[in-house]
């Protein structure tokens, strides 16, 4: 039965993969495709921290420092040399190079504090790479940022849309394959209680590294095509608001499952964008953060696991109350 429902949600995953995919040859819109491109990009950030929160049970205050780092680093190869595809693809392996770094060194540092403590210290990390960015001027521009040019082929909105739509297909597939291996399972069992996994042998602290390298990098990922994008990056990269992004994108869309990070991303990117295009018919509508509070609230209220922890909690108990048929060679056994 299992089999049948994962086989289910894999072909229904595929026909919306391949829907989005011919999307803007059906649909030429320059500003929905750049919507979309949004879309994909922060879910592909929030399932990079479904990875921490959702798996591993880690909640994280400094996951925009990862964001931040691959901003910046897209961004000076392509202000500091030629906007050719070879730089951008060197500034792809340097991103990957340093997250995996410096979320090894963070996690060494911070995972073994515990609860709130590990969230505020993975905060004071992300504000020290805050401060960096400010002061060393000479690289980041500081506070205004700087502009840069891109390679041809990221030019074309239509396959930049292409191109971060294909990376957050390829980032669910890895991610999903990472969270049903063994080492995930290990994860998750962290999650449930860890105690009991390192009374059963297990070094919690290297899983909890290696989910935030993974983490990290995915994270990294995301912030390249973001700072591509706008064709711009300043010291915003590093705020808070992108963490608590990331980590309203995850609760809305369901802590723990992938694919309620990518709900998540398209509830808060869509109601950002509609609510801000309300305040040209009534001015009430300028206050648009008032009603994205009330859209979170209302959310956590009537879905407190999320949309897709929700949904599957409602199935799972409609299958509890469905009777189990009864055979006629059972009542004819009951009967003599």
């Amino acid at each position: 039965m299992t089999r049948i429902f994962t086989d289910r949600m894999n072909i229904i995953y595929l026909l919306v993969a391949a829907f989005l995919a011919v999307f803007p040859f059906i649909y030429d819109s320059r500003s929905m495709l750049i919507l979309f491109s949004q879309v994909f990009i922060f879910a592909v950030l929030a399932m990079s921290y479904d990875i921490l929160l959702g798996y591993t049970g880690i909640v994280s205050f400094g996951h925009a420092m990862f964001f931040g780092i691959g901003a910046y680093t897209v961004g000076i190869f392509m202000k500091r040399f030629e906007p050719e595809t070879s730089y951008f693809l060197l500034a792809v392996l340097v991103t990957i190079f340093l997250t995996a770094v410096v979320s090894y060194f963070v996690g060494l540092l911070t995972l073994r504090l515990k609860s709130h403590y590990y969230a505020m210290l993975t905060m004071a990390f992300a504000g020290l790479f805050l401060v960096l960015a400010e002061k060393w001027r000479t690289v980041t521009y500081g506070n205004d940022g700087f502009t840069f040019r891109v390679p041809d082929f990221l030019k074309d909105r239509t396959d930049f849309y292409l191109l971060c739509l294909g990376s957050m297909v390829i980032v669910f597939m890895l991610l999903k394959r990472f969270t049903n291996s063994p080492l995930g399972k290990v994860l998750q069992a962290i999650r449930e209680n860890e105690q009991r996994t390192e009374s059963l042998g297990y070094s919690v602290l290297q899983y909890k590294v290696i989910a935030s390298i993974v983490s990290g990098v995915i994270a990294g990922i995301a912030g390249i095509l973001y700072a591509v994008s706008l064709r711009f990056v300043n010291t915003s990269v590093f705020t808070m608001d992108i963490t608590l992004d990331a980590l309203l994108m995850t609760i809305i869309g369901g802590v723990g499952t992938l694919v309620g990070a990518i709900i998540g991303a398209g509830i808060i990117e869509f109601s950002h964008h509609w609510l801000t295009e309300l305040a040209k018919v009534h001015w009430i509508f300028e206050r648009w953060i008032i009603f994205f509070g009330i859209i979170y609230i209302l959310a956590v209220m009537f879905f407190p696991m999320g949309i897709v922890g929700s949904i599957k909690k409602w199935k799972f108990s409609r299958k509890k109350k469905v009777p189990a048929p009864v055979h006629s060679d059972t009542i004819n056994q009951g009967k003599s």
